[in-house]
């Protein structure tokens, strides 16, 4: 019995000693496969990491490619450094980035939609044809410029660039040269072709010069400007030649100051800056009178109806058949059509189209659109009446500063409000710049926007070339994030 009971307990040990290395073995082979997932985990990032540096790989070839041409085009100025050999001009030394709604050389365009390009705009065949030297690059925006705080001011503003293109269908240059402390400017509509430039609101867009002084907007001015038989709207007029507007002389010069673009809700500090800028002119000489724009309270909604009804338009040809991706698994046209529509376009283009097509559908066409095209032409008549009176008209270009990434996002008519200082320029289709004019506390730039008459970019270019001078905005560059 003894030995019996004896044997019994070291049964018993030995089973509990066997259960424990069985638990031991199982936490040992979980460990294994969590320290496999892991692994997989990693090599899948691996592999990534991989994937990107192949794509990196790929642009550095490109960028050393464009510069090993610089440096043969630099050699073969030196080996011919007379003016008669080679005409070493301005435009010989520019290092430009593009906004990617302009269809460039050597760059393809990837759109929205699934859509790219490879046309080459006008205004970059004009810049080559001035013998320019330039690295180009262009900068990633949102779907087919849906945006005007998304441009390419940054690039600029950072040194990255001495110059950009833009293109600006209700404040996309202006604004984000505001927000940059650079120059940004919108000529006249017409006076640049768009040939080329992916379209928005056809009747609004402009291409434009993002430069870090006024003496390089006139410059740039000076190439893209001009007559272009590739596109109807382009105005057949004779081209100054706009260094010549360089010069530091405001007197007897008439200033408007529009009571409607200072009004509640503006950042105080925004309008401080405004209207010390104007005072300082004002000192230079300048007369400045208070006058009305009784309709811009109207500019918003109108913009934002033809804006989108032009757009949605524009984009009817993104359908799959013709132009970008095209959806799978569809089980005839209109569910193909629906699906790559519904896949390949973003929230706020989606939402624009669907803007447009309610305002352009049957039984809302008069109500809304057609009624957007009358208070357009009262806009366009309050400017000209202004004009009577003034030779330019100053207000912000933007009613606060920079805002941070995505925080006006989640409230769409907050963005679009954004824009109540520069959508009545497009609405009539008069040119105007911003130059930087000071700083908030926080460092944060400013911009004063200058408004022109039709085609007289001559004389703001000579009012904000006069303030630059006084001041030394230009010379400075704003520091990332303010502060």
């Amino acid at each position: 019995e003894s030995a019996k009971t004896e044997i019994e307990e070291n049964v018993n040990a030995n089973t509990s000693a066997v259960s424990e290395i069985k638990t031991n073995i199982s936490n040992i082979e979980k460990k294994v496969e969590s320290a496999t997932t892991k692994a997989d985990e990693a090599k899948n990032s691996v592999d990534i990491l991989k994937q990107n540096m192949t794509s990196y790989d790929s642009q550095f070839e490109g960028i050393n490619t464009d510069i090993t041409d610089v440096k043969a085009a630099i050699e073969e100025i030196k080996k011919n450094p007379s003016a008669s050999e080679y005409d070493v001009t301005y435009e010989n030394s520019i290092f430009t980035f593009l906004k990617d709604g302009e269809i460039q050389r050597s760059f393809k365009i990837e759109g929205g939609g699934g859509s790219s390009s490879e046309t080459t705009t006008i205004t970059i065949e004009r810049i080559t044809n001035a013998d320019a030297i330039f690295l180009l690059g262009s900068k990633a925006i949102i779907e087919y410029s849906f945006s005007s705080v998304d441009n390419t001011g940054d690039t600029t503003g950072a040194g990255t660039a001495v110059w950009a293109l833009g293109s600006d269908s209700g404040g996309s240059i202006r604004q984000p040269a505001s927000f940059c402390g650079v120059v940004g400017m919108k000529p006249t509509y017409g006076r640049v072709s768009r040939y080329g430039l992916v379209a928005y609101a056809s009747s609004l867009d402009q291409i434009g010069p993002i430069t870090k002084d006024v003496t390089d907007c006139a410059h740039i001015l000076n190439i893209i400007a001009g007559r272009d038989e590739m596109d109807s709207t382009s105005l057949d007029v004779q081209v100054p030649d706009f260094t010549k507007a360089l010069v530091q002389d405001v007197k007897g010069l008439k200033i408007g100051l529009p009571k409607e673009y200072f009004v509640k809700g503006m950042d105080p500090e925004v309008e401080a800056a405004v209207k010390n800028g104007v005072k300082e002119l004002e000192k230079l000489g300048a007369e400045v009178v208070e006058i009305s724009l009784p309709n811009t309270d109207y500019a918003i909604s109108t913009y934002y109806l033809i804006a989108p009804a032009e757009a949605a338009t524009n984009l009817a040809r993104y359908d799959g058949v013709s132009y970008g991706e095209r959806a799978e698994d569809a089980a005839d046209l209109v569910e193909m059509m629906t699906k790559t529509r519904t896949q390949y376009l973003g929230e706020e283009v989606k939402r624009r189209i669907m803007i447009g097509n309610y305002a352009l559908s049957a039984g809302y066409y008069d109500a809304y659109y057609l009624k957007a095209l009358k208070v357009r032409r009262l806009v366009k008549e309050d400017y000209d009446k202004a004009f009577k009176d003034v030779d330019v008209i100053i207000c912000p270009a933007a009613p606060s500063v920079a805002y941070k990434i995505g925080e006006k996002i989640a409230n769409p008519l907050e963005m679009y409000l954004q824009d109540a200082c520069t959508v009545p320029l497009n609405l009539a289709g008069l040119p105007g710049i911003s130059v930087p004019c000071g700083y908030n506390k926080d460092k944060m730039p400013i911009g004063m926007q200058i408004i022109g008459k039709a085609l007289d970019e001559e004389t703001i270019l000579r009012v904000a070339y006069t303030y630059e001078q006084s001041q030394s905005y230009h010379e400075d560059r704003a520091q990332l994030g303010g502060k």
